[in-house]
């Protein structure tokens, strides 16, 4: 038992530095206030699909405390929580839906989207809600609550895709490498 805790704090650790690490090769859209788009969501979703639930919060967390640390945009304590560690862990709600390993492949697949839609969905309306609260003087003249889904919900869809497309892959080629886990292996695929 504790070994099986050890492993899987560790692999919390590995997952959370490489979403880190992917979420600083960015790339810029017609966002004129920052939005960008990576793959920092990979590794959450991966953690959610391999080890659970639980496990997915908990990488979603820790990948929402280490954005704030390495490159915060704080205006509030408030905006602080809804912007990182709440919408980062709100994402790893997805283990909800992981599939096992003894389902097909579609039966996967159709969970898994699900499952990084409902992440990604979760993801964004803690990013509404924190623009609508704290930034609402960049909506200008618009309605606030569709500016601030407008604006996030545009470049969480290209993650959404994104996102989704790279766990089929993986799914696909490596499923023991998303699913093993809990299963009932103790060693990584």
């Amino acid at each position: 038992m504790k070994n099986n805790n050890i492993s899987l704090l560790t692999e919390i650790a590995i997952m959370s530095a490489l979403s880190l690490i992917l979420g600083m090769i960015k790339f810029a859209g017609p966002w004129p206030q920052g939005g960008s788009v990576s793959l920092e969501m990979v590794p959450i979703f991966l953690m959610a699909f391999r080890r659970g639930f639980k496990a997915g919060v908990f990488t979603g967390l820790a990948v929402g405390l280490l954005q704030l640390l390495v490159n915060p945009y704080v205006v509030h304590p408030a905006q602080l929580v809804l912007d990182y560690p709440l919408a980062f862990a709100l994402a790893g709600v997805a283990g909800a839906f992981a599939p096992s390993l003894a389902q097909n492949k579609s039966k996967r697949t159709i969970l898994m989207v699900t499952g990084i839609f409902v992440g990604c969905l979760l993801r964004t309306i803690s990013h509404v809600l924190s623009g609508v609260i704290f930034f609402s003087d960049l909506a200008e003249e618009m309605n606030i609550w569709l500016y601030s889904f407008m604006y996030n919900g545009s470049f969480m869809i290209v993650i959404f895709v994104i996102t989704s497309l790279v766990v089929i892959l993986l799914t696909n080629t490596a499923p023991k490498l998303l699913h093993a886990a809990r299963s009932g292996y103790t060693r990584a695929a």
